[in-house]
C-alpha cells in the first residue's frame, strides 16, 4: 500500500491523518466535492524518522513476558480500515498479518480451493472480507473475479456476468446484497440446479433462516452455504458454520435460527452474561479474540496478546451452539414487552409477499418496517408461515410467555385485491402479538445498502420521511417531474440548457458512456430520495420516456394510507381529496336525510354515558331511564351483523343517535362509529351493519370517538398525533389539530361551552373550540402520557385527567387552570368516572380509587389483579361497577366502597363495562354489558351480577361494550366490528 492512493470520506479522513502520524505519510492528493471524496497519497516514514511513542515505554515495564513483542511498527500491519460505525461508533483498525493470515489458511481449506474456482470480489476494499477474498483467491491460484462498480449496481447484470459469462464458484456476501438478485434470478441462475456456485458464505448480517434459504434454491441444487461470523475489530471472521442439507430441506419449522459455528482458527470465542460470567446455556454477549487474533483500535499503541473484544452481539447459547439473537440496540422494551427486530425481521421476511424487509424504530417508539415486495410470491407461499409461539421464542423474554395471545387463524377472503399493506398487516397480526406489529409498513422498491453490503438504515429512514414531506406538498406532479430529468440529463451530458431532450432519446445514443449514466442515476436519486434499483439499467438501455415513466410511477405514489398522511398533515381543511373518502356502498342508508327539521341528537359512548343534544345545542349528561317494567323473561344474545375494518380493533364504539322527520313521518338513525389498526375509521349503520362511509387516517387508531356538542362532527384521536374533526354525515374533514405525540385518549366534550377536552401521549391535555378551529387552551399534566380519557363533572365543572404517570388532576374546564391534584406514582390506564360528590379511578396497583371533590381519598378497594377497566356507575349513581385482571367485574357501594357482588369471567376484564335499562328487553331493573379479554360477552343481572346470557367471539376483546335498544356493538381484536343482538327467548 506504499505510494497508493486510497480514496477515503471526507469525515474520515483527519482521524486516519491522525491515527498513523508515527507509522505513515498522508498527503491529500485531490478533492472531489461533488462525490463528498477526498483521494489521498500514504507512503511510509523512513525508519529513522519512526516516532518513539508510549509502546516502547510499556514494553520495558511490563512485567508480563507476553509483551515482549507489543511494539506494533508499520511493518508488522497488513492494512488499516475506518468501520462504517453502522453497528457502533466508527473506528480505525490497524490489522498485523498475524491477525487475518489464520482466516486465510482456515477458511481456504474449509471452502476446499483450488486453482478451478472463480472468487468473485464482492466487498469494496473499505471492507475486510474483501481482504479474504483476494487472498483466498491468490493463494489458490484460482480466479479472482473483479467487476465494475457500475454492474453491482444492476442485479440482473451481475447474476449473467457471475454464473453465465464467468461461472463464479465461491461468493462471500452479505445476506442482504444477495438478496438483491430478487427470488426469481436467486433461484434461476444463483442457486439454480446446474450454478457453478460450489460456495455460498453468508456474513455480516444475521443469517436467514433455513425454510428461506431452501425457498431460494432450485431442488438439485448443490451449492455449499455457510454462515459466517466476525467483527473488523478482530478482523475479520471469527466462526463458521456450514448448514447441512439435512436442515435446508427440513420441514420442521421450529429451526428459526442457523448456528453461528465453531471458532475458526487461533480464534478464542466466549459468550458472558452481564456480570462478564461464562455463559454455557442462556443469554450473553459474544466476546472475540485470540493469542494473535488482536488488532489496534483508534489511539491504541499497545498489543496485547490475548485481549478480548466486546462485539456487542447477543446470542443464545444452547447445546453448545450458539444462536445470534441481535445487537443490543435490537432487543428493545415495547409496551413493556421485549421485542427482538432481528427476529421480527426474520418473521416478515417469510411471508410470501415480502421479497425483502428490514425493521427498526424511529423516534424510540415507532416501529417500522421497510419492505420491498414480492413478484414471485406464488413460488414463495409453499414455504409455511411459522408460528407465533415459534418467532417468539426468540423474541420474548421467558418472563413474557405467558402474556402472549394463542394464535388466530385469519381467512382471507378472495376480495382482498391488491391491497398488499392490508394483506401483510393482517397476517403479522393474526401471528404476532400486538406489542410486536410494525406501526407502518413502508413499501420501497429496493433495500438501500451500505458500500458494504450492509442495509442501510439511514439512507431507509431519509426515504420514509422523504415520503412523508413529499405527500406534505402537493407539487409532485409529471410535468415538474419531467423538467427535473431533463434538467439533469442535459447536465450529465454536458448539454446547453435549451438542448431538447426528445421522449424516444437513448443516453448511450446521446453521447452517454456507462460512467455518465451513474452519475446521472445517483443524481435523480439523490433528488427523488428514493430507492429505484432498475433505474440505471433503464437509463443505458431504454428511452427518455421509459425513465420519467419508471420515477414517476414509483416516485408519485397513489396508496391511499399515504395520502392519508398527506392529508393528516394540512391545517383548516375544508374537505379532504375525494379518494379518502370511502363513500357508502349502493343500497346504504342514505346520510342526506339529517336535516335541520333534526330536534334530537343522541351519543351513547362507553361505560353508559348517554348525551342528548337539541338543535339548540343543550346538552345534558343522562342515563337511560326506564319506560316500563315488565316480568322477568329469559335472555338470548345472537350475531347480527359485522364489519370488516382490516386490522384489530381495540377502540370502543359511538352511537349517534338522530330522529328526524322524512316526508313528514318521524325518522331515527342510529350511525355507529369506531376506528381501528388499519387506519380506517367506519361509520357504520346500526340496524343492517353496511358502510355509510369510511375514512383512512394517517395512522392507526386506538382511541374511541366522541361527537361535537352540536352533534355535526365525528372527533377522533390518531396515532400521527392528530385529532380529527370529521363531518358526521360523509366523513369529510372540518379541521385537524397536532399534538406533540401519539393521541390514544377519547375526547370529552363540554356541554356547557361546546369545547373538545383531550389528551395526548406528549404529556398534555388540550381544550380545543371546533367551530373557530383553535386551541383554547392547554396544559402539561406534570408528567407521563396521558392515555385515558378526560371526564367533565357538569354540575361542579371540574374536570378530571388521568395520566401514566400516576397523577390525577382537577382542572378547570373553560382555562386549564388546576384547582387540585393528586401523584401517586402509579400509572392511570383508567378513565375517571364521578358521582354527585366523588370521582372515581381504577390503578395498576390493582386498586378501585375514590376521591372527594376536593381531592381528598374516600376510600380504595384493592382487586387481585391491575385494573385499566373504567368505572362504572348506575342510573342512581349508588354502586359503581369496575373489572380488573384477576378476571373478576366488582359492584361497589359508592358511598364507602364495600363490596356488594362480583362477577367471575373466563379471562381478563380490560374492558369497561356498560349498565342499560332491562326493560329494553322485557326485565325490570338494570343489566350490565360486560367483555372479558377471551373473547366472551356476558350480560348480567345488575341487582346480583347473575349471568343471564353470554356470547363468544373469535378473537380477544379489549374494546367496551355499548349498548342501545337491543344491539350491543363491540369491537374485536381478529379485525371485526360486531353487532349482538338482545332477544327474549322463546318459551316452549
Amino acid at each position: 500500500m506504499y505510494n497508493e492512493c486510497v480514496i477515503f470520506s471526507c469525515l474520515s479522513v483527519k482521524q486516519f491523518q491522525t491515527s498513523l502520524i508515527r507509522y505513515l505519510t498522508v498527503n491529500v492528493y485531490s478533492v472531489l466535492p461533488k462525490f463528498k471524496l477526498i483521494l489521498i497519497q500514504i507512503s511510509p516514514l523512513p525508519v529513522t524518522e519512526h516516532k518513539p511513542g508510549p509502546e516502547q515505554i510499556l514494553v520495558q515495564t511490563a512485567d508480563d513476558a507476553d509483551l515482549c513483542d507489543a511494539t506494533v511498527l508499520h511493518e508488522d500491519l497488513a492494512y488499516v480500515l475506518h468501520t462504517s460505525g453502522t453497528t457502533g461508533h466508527p473506528k480505525i483498525v490497524r490489522v498485523p498479518h498475524k491477525c487475518i493470515l489464520p482466516n486465510i489458511l482456515h477458511l481456504r481449506s474449509l471452502f476446499q480451493m483450488s486453482a478451478d474456482d472463480v472468487v468473485f470480489l464482492a466487498s469494496p476494499l473499505t471492507f475486510d472480507p474483501s481482504v479474504v477474498d483476494i487472498f483466498l483467491a491468490l493463494s489458490s491460484g484460482a480466479q479472482l473475479l473483479i467487476v465494475p462498480a457500475v454492474i453491482k449496481k444492476m442485479p440482473s447484470r451481475l447474476a449473467q456476468m457471475l454464473f453465465k459469462d464467468h461461472k463464479t464458484t465461491v461468493l462471500q456476501v452479505t445476506p442482504t446484497l444477495l438478496g438483491r438478485f430478487g427470488r426469481s434470478v436467486l433461484k434461476q441462475e444463483v442457486l439454480s440446479s446446474c450454478s457453478s456456485l460450489r460456495v455460498l458464505a453468508l456474513g455480516g448480517e444475521i443469517c436467514p433462516c433455513p425454510a428461506l434459504l431452501m425457498s431460494w434454491r432450485q431442488e438439485e441444487n448443490k451449492t455449499h452455504i455457510y454462515n459466517i461470523y466476525g467483527i473488523t475489530e478482530v478482523s475479520c471472521w471469527a466462526s463458521c458454520y456450514k448448514i447441512p442439507e439435512s436442515l435446508l430441506k427440513s420441514r420442521n419449522l421450529t429451526v428459526l435460527a442457523v448456528p453461528l459455528g465453531t471458532p475458526l482458527m487461533d480464534t478464542v470465542v466466549e459468550v458472558r452474561d452481564e456480570h462478564g460470567r461464562a455463559v454455557t446455556e442462556g443469554e450473553g454477549q459474544v466476546f472475540v479474540g485470540g493469542r494473535d487474533r488482536v488488532c489496534l483500535l483508534d489511539d491504541e499503541d499497545t498489543f496485547i496478546p490475548g485481549t478480548m473484544r466486546a462485539t456487542g452481539d447477543w446470542v443464545h447459547v444452547k447445546d453448545s451452539q450458539m444462536y445470534y439473537l441481535g445487537r443490543r440496540d435490537r432487543l428493545i422494551k415495547r409496551h413493556g414487552k421485549r421485542v427482538n427486530l432481528d427476529s421480527l425481521q426474520q418473521l416478515i421476511l417469510s411471508l410470501p409477499q415480502v421479497e425483502a424487509c428490514a425493521v427498526c424504530l424511529h423516534e424510540v417508539s415507532r416501529l417500522l418496517a421497510f419492505i420491498v415486495a414480492s413478484t414471485a410470491g406464488g413460488e414463495k407461499a409453499a414455504s409455511p408461515l411459522p408460528s407465533v409461539q415459534q418467532c417468539v421464542e426468540q423474541t420474548v423474554s421467558a418472563q413474557h410467555q405467558e402474556d402472549l395471545p394463542s394464535p388466530v387463524t385469519h381467512h382471507q377472503e378472495g376480495g382482498t385485491g391488491g391491497d398488499l399493506n392490508r394483506l401483510i398487516q393482517n397476517q403479522l397480526s393474526s401471528q404476532l402479538p400486538s406489542y410486536s406489529v410494525p406501526d407502518k409498513l413502508v413499501f420501497v422498491p429496493a433495500l438501500c445498502l451500505t458500500p458494504h453490503g450492509k442495509v442501510d438504515m439511514e439512507a431507509l429512514m431519509k426515504i420514509y420521511q422523504t415520503q412523508r414531506q413529499r405527500l406534505e406538498s402537493s407539487h409532485d406532479d409529471v410535468p415538474k417531474l419531467r423538467q427535473t430529468l431533463q434538467s439533469l440529463w442535459r447536465e450529465a451530458l454536458d448539454l446547453p440548457e435549451d438542448a431538447t431532450i426528445d421522449e424516444e432519446s437513448n443516453f448511450l445514443l446521446s453521447g452517454g458512456d456507462s460512467l455518465k449514466a451513474m452519475r446521472l442515476c445517483e443524481d435523480i436519486l439523490t433528488v427523488v430520495g428514493v430507492s429505484l434499483p432498475e433505474l440505471l439499467e433503464i437509463i443505458l438501455d431504454e428511452t427518455f420516456s421509459d425513465i420519467l415513466h419508471h420515477v414517476d410511477r414509483v416516485t408519485l405514489p397513489s396508496d391511499n394510507s399515504l395520502l392519508a398522511l398527506s392529508e393528516a398533515k394540512r391545517r383548516h381543511t375544508d374537505a379532504p381529496p375525494v379518494d379518502l373518502v370511502k363513500k357508502k356502498h349502493k343500497g346504504s342508508p342514505t346520510a342526506e336525510w339529517l336535516h335541520t327539521e333534526n330536534e334530537v341528537v343522541r351519543v351513547i359512548r362507553r361505560g353508559s354515558e348517554v348525551t342528548e343534544v337539541t338543535i339548540r345545542n343543550q346538552a345534558t349528561n343522562k342515563s337511560f331511564q326506564a319506560d316500563a317494567f315488565v316480568e322477568c323473561r329469559a335472555l338470548d344474545v345472537s350475531l347480527s351483523w359485522f364489519s370488516d375494518t382490516g386490522r384489530c380493533v381495540d377502540a370502543s364504539p359511538v352511537l349517534l343517535v338522530e330522529r328526524g322527520t322524512d316526508q313528514r313521518l318521524d325518522v331515527t338513525k342510529t350511525i355507529v362509529f369506531i376506528g381501528s389498526h388499519s387506519h380506517r375509521l367506519q361509520a357504520l349503520d346500526l340496524d343492517t351493519g353496511s358502510l355509510v362511509w369510511e375514512r383512512v387516517l394517517g395512522d392507526r387508531i386506538e382511541a374511541s370517538a366522541a361527537v361535537s356538542r352540536c352533534g355535526t362532527l365525528v372527533v377522533i384521536g390518531c396515532y400521527d398525533g392528530c385529532v380529527y374533526f370529521l363531518h358526521t354525515t360523509s366523513g369529510e374533514t372540518w379541521w385537524m389539530f397536532e399534538t406533540g405525540n401519539a393521541v390514544k385518549s377519547c375526547p370529552a366534550v363540554d356541554p356547557v361551552s361546546g369545547l373538545v377536552i383531550v389528551g395526548s401521549h406528549d404529556g398534555h391535555v388540550y381544550a380545543l373550540n371546533p367551530m373557530v378551529r383553535q386551541c383554547v387552551w392547554k396544559h402539561h399534566c406534570g408528567g407521563g402520557a396521558v392515555f385515558s380519557s378526560p371526564y367533565i363533572h357538569p354540575s361542579h365543572r371540574q374536570l378530571y385527567v388521568a395520566t401514566l404517570g400516576g397523577h390525577l388532576l382537577c382542572l378547570n374546564p373553560e382555562r386549564g387552570d388546576v384547582l387540585w391534584s393528586i401523584a401517586r406514582g402509579i400509572p392511570f390506564f383508567s378513565s375517571p368516572n364521578c358521582s354527585s360528590d366523588h370521582v372515581m379511578v381504577g390503578s395498576v396497583d390493582g386498586n378501585i380509587c375514590c376521591f372527594s371533590n376536593t381531592g381528598k381519598l374516600a376510600w380504595q378497594f384493592s382487586t387481585q389483579g391491575p385494573v385499566f377497566s373504567s368505572p362504572c356507575l348506575t342510573p342512581d349513581q349508588q354502586r359503581v361497577l369496575c373489572g380488573s385482571h384477576d378476571g373478576l367485574l366488582y359492584c361497589l357501594d359508592c358511598a364507602d366502597g364495600s363490596l356488594v357482588w362480583t362477577f367471575q369471567t373466563s379471562g381478563k376484564v380490560y374492558a369497561t363495562p356498560f349498565v342499560f335499562e332491562a326493560s329494553v328487553v322485557g326485565r325490570r331493573g338494570i343489566l350490565v354489558g360486560l367483555a372479558s379479554t377471551d373473547g366472551t360477552v356476558w350480560i348480567l343481572d345488575g341487582e346480583n351480577g347473575q349471568m343471564l346470557a353470554s356470547h363468544t367471539l373469535p378473537g380477544e376483546l379489549f374494546s367496551s361494550p355499548v349498548v342501545y335498544e337491543q344491539s350491543l356493538v363491540i369491537g374485536c381484536r381478529n379485525d371485526f366490528v360486531y353487532c349482538l343482538k338482545l332477544t327474549v327467548k322463546e318459551e316452549i
